[in-house]
């Protein structure tokens, strides 16, 4: 009785593991054994098939006009390339040109503003030297016979070599013309006379003072300018033995 028992059992166990399900190994060797089946399979019907020449043609002419639209698309860029580099060119040269133009404004202006505030000061002093040449006058021709004239003198002519030393400063300098051939550009002649001991055209006396400043005149020295000598008249003697 046990034993009959014993075999009914035995067959359910049986069947139990007949039904259990398959490993992981299992599938993932029978999946390879498929994919394998399916290269397989893949490969032999491209082996198969027939290469029809329109394809190759289609495909060969597809490539060639891609080819020559790349061309012409490098072409396109390279030609844009050239003319952005012409435009950035022109520009620096315009740029350049423009920064050249400003610069000679910029010198150009400060020369004019420099030349003005010269002139400006010309005029200014121009109009201080008949005040000098009073306290000039005023010195050489006034002589002192007090103690209190002398007083007023040592005054006044402080307050000359005070205006004297400001000029001095701002540049201002008399002419020597004494002795100097005669010209134009500095002197004015208002008197000439004939005479042997000077050359012709040589200044002989300052008549009144003329002042620079730098390279530019304030105002002209006045002065004698000597001449040649006339020639002596022949005696009567003299022309009657001739």
């Amino acid at each position: 009785m046990m034993d009959e028992e014993k075999q009914l059992e035995n067959p359910r166990k049986s069947t139990s593991a007949e039904e259990s399900p398959a490993t992981p190994e299992v599938e993932t060797v029978a999946q390879a054994s498929v994919e394998s089946d399916a290269d397989a399979s893949a490969t032999e019907n491209t082996a198969n098939r027939v290469v029809d020449p329109l394809e190759v043609e289609a495909a060969e002419a597809a490539a060639q006009a891609q080819a020559i639209n790349d061309r012409a698309t490098v072409e396109a860029l390279t030609e844009t390339v050239k003319t952005t580099t012409a435009q950035a060119d022109e520009l620096k040269s315009q740029y350049a040109r423009l920064a050249a133009d400003f610069d000679n404004y910029r010198k150009r202006t400060q020369k004019e503003k420099e030349e003005l505030e010269k002139q400006a000061q010309c005029t200014a002093i121009e109009e201080l030297l008949p005040v000098v040449d009073n306290f000039e006058r005023a010195r050489s021709q006034i002589k002192p016979q007090t103690d209190e004239e002398l007083a007023i003198h040592k005054s006044y002519q402080g307050v000359y070599r005070q205006m004297v030393d400001c000029l001095k400063k701002l540049g201002v300098a008399p002419m020597r013309p004494e002795g100097q051939p005669f010209d134009p550009n500095f002197h004015e002649a208002v008197m000439r006379e004939a005479t042997g001991e000077y050359e012709e055209g040589t200044v002989m006396e300052e008549l009144m003072r003329g002042y620079i400043m730098g390279e530019r005149v304030l105002r002209h020295a006045m002065v004698k300018v000597s001449t040649a000598p006339e020639p002596d008249s022949e005696s009567p003697d003299e022309s009657e033995n001739s």
